[in-house]
Order: C-alpha cells, then structure tokens, then sequence
C-alpha cells in the first residue's frame, strides 16, 4: 500500500497513462511528470496536489505494467526527470528497461538519457484533443539567455 492517496478512480488512471505510453514511439523517452502534465486534474483532486501526485500516480502505472512486462505498453520508454531508471537497480523489470533503452540507442555509458536529444514532444493535437487531454509540457531544456545573470539597461 503506497503512502501516499491514490486518484479517485485509479484503474480509469491507469489506463489513460498506458494508452499515452502507447504513442511513444521508439528511440524517444518522456517521463512520468510530463504524462501527468497530460492528464486533466480529476475531479475532487486539488490542481496543487495533483501537480505533485500526478508523476506517482503516473509512476504508480508503469509498474503496473513493468513488473509483467506488459508488451502493450512500452513502459521502458518512461523514464525520471533527471533522465535516468527509477526502478530499484538490482530488479529485473530495471535490467529489462536498460537493456531495451540501449537497444533503441538512448542511453549512454552512465546510464542517462539526453531528454533534449531523446525527449518526446507528445502525440499531435488532434490525438490529444480526441483523447481530451492537454498538450505536454517540454522536456527541451533551454539553453541559458546570453548574460542571463547580467541586468539589462534598455
């Protein structure tokens, strides 16, 4: 039992996640906040607490599809904000996401994908909109304004 709530209707959740994690194509990651940015706040959630139990809520998904290996959905393909696997090193359903994540040749020697490289963009607002979701938030870093730091005078 996790320590945290769960989404009102965790099942109806979950399959909106796995059916997002299904337009990811290969060679391209996204992570567990950028489908949770996706995903309409449910009704009777906060809009605060779901932008902070979303990606658990969404994390919450993906292991239930990882630990069967659930060749439906391509949950290797989600990975954490910092670029890496969150599930526990020494498990099976991580070796398997590595392994297949090298095979799609996005992660590197430390084990890290590049999301400005790799990072997906979403599916096309036609499918989003079907599917009334939201347009994804970017996992494009921007690159740092030229004397970001410095004041401007004009």
């Amino acid at each position: 039992m996790s320590s945290y709530p769960q989404p009102p209707n965790p099942r109806s959740f979950h399959e909106i996640v796995w059916e997002i994690v299904r337009q990811v194509p290969a060679g391209i990651v996204t992570t567990f906040g950028q489908i949770a940015s996706m995903i309409p706040t449910p009704e009777g959630v906060d809009a605060a607490d779901y932008q902070k139990l979303g990606p658990r809520w969404v994390g919450d998904a993906m292991n239930a599809v990882s630990w069967v290996d659930e060749a439906s959905v391509p949950w290797h393909r989600v990975i954490n904000s910092k670029g890496t696997v969150s599930l526990p090193e020494e498990t099976i359903a991580a070796a398997q996401q590595r392994s297949r994540l090298r095979a799609e040749g996005v992660l590197d020697a430390r084990d890290h994908v590049d999301l400005n490289r790799y990072g997906w963009e979403g599916p096309d607002a036609a499918w989003l909109e079907t599917n009334g979701l939201l347009k994804p938030r970017s996992l494009k870093k921007q690159p740092p304004e030229e004397n970001a730091g410095q004041m401007r005078l004009f």
